[in-house]
């Protein structure tokens, strides 16, 4: 995992690192040393976000080099950001990137509520904040056994959470996405429970790999992707990481979550990546990384996506068979 520190440092338009340069980052970064996170007005590909009616710019960002992956190749900017689980934007994985083109995702609010002392509805930019924001490379994984490598721009959830000052109370985070059929096309048939909500326990929420997310690829997020805030959440399957985030609550219960809610037998609460555990209908023992097409070869799916150094220690006492 690659986490580079941003400073706040905002960089004008004219500033902005060209697109060339991150069509071929690795080479990019391991002769230049360097990356800027520019203040733009465009996403990676496709869907245009909206034009700059917030004050929220992305920054500079410290010298780092790719080789914390190893081996491991960025997938390609274009596959990650066409091929999406998006429903609310249609049920096919290239509905999102064509029906949420005209998407406007900004200005945005937060409403944060339930068990915590800070609540209210916060505007994105004060919520967080430039200064704050990391890129990490992640590895993530989708139920569908394919995968990615994306480099994701964001903020610890754990940093937000503990300016929110939650109570005592608050054992679990609850999360719902927008609800607005007029923007969203997809919620105007009813294949899922509107609006989608996920939840995660307050440990999972407070480890430091779970990242609120604005953006990927050194740009803000697309429309496709979640724009223009997310969860990403890289030991569980991607349905957990939820997009276009308008509520945060703290509860006490556990909280619904809509693939749980649509078919528990198939989607559990903890959705960790597990080979061990098939889902019903497929294996998910073995991976495909996106973008190479039917034929790329399936490799070995890792336990809690390789990141079980960093997480297993909150399911030590756990049945992961029970509790999937």
């Amino acid at each position: 995992m690659l986490i580079r520190k941003t400073f706040g440092l905002d960089i004008k338009p004219s500033e902005i690192t060209p697109r060339t340069i991150f069509d071929n980052r690795r080479e990019f970064m391991r002769s230049a040393g360097m990356l800027g996170l520019g203040a733009i007005a465009g996403s990676v590909v496709g869907t245009p976000a909206a034009e700059a009616s917030s004050s929220l710019s992305f920054s500079k960002s410290a010298v780092h080099t790719l080789d914390a992956l190893g081996e491991e190749a960025l997938t390609d900017p274009e596959a990650a950001t066409s091929y999406n689980n998006f429903y609310e934007f249609g049920t096919g994985k290239d509905d999102p990137v064509v029906n949420a083109r005209n998407f406007e995702p900004l200005p945005w609010t937060v409403a944060i509520d339930g068990e915590v002392a800070n609540p209210g509805t916060y505007d994105l930019e004060d919520l967080i904040k430039p200064h704050m924001l990391e890129e990490r490379v992640y590895r993530f994984r989708c139920v569908e056994a394919w995968s990615m490598v994306v480099p994701w721009v964001g903020v610890p959830l754990g940093e937000i959470i503990k300016r929110l000052e939650p109570t005592s109370n608050a054992k679990y985070v609850a999360f719902e996405t927008l609800f607005d059929p007029e923007r969203m096309p997809g919620q105007k048939r009813r294949v899922i429970p509107w609006p989608y909500v996920e939840g995660l326990r307050m440990d999972e929420a407070m480890n430091d790999l779970t990242l609120l997310t604005l953006g990927m690829y050194g740009d803000r997020l697309p429309n496709q992707n979640g724009a223009p805030v997310r969860l990403v959440v890289p030991w569980k399957y991607g349905f957990k990481s939820i997009k276009s985030i308008v509520r945060i609550s703290f509860t006490e219960e556990q909280p619904p979550c809509t693939w749980n809610i649509s078919n528990k037998r198939e989607y559990g609460f903890y959705s960790n990546v597990n080979p061990e555990v098939d889902h019903p209908r497929w294996s998910q023992a073995r991976e495909r990384r996106i973008g190479g097409g039917l034929f790329t070869e399936r490799i070995p799916t890792l336990k809690f996506n390789g990141y079980e150094e960093q997480v297993a220690g909150m399911y030590s006492d756990m049945d992961l068979k029970k509790y999937y």
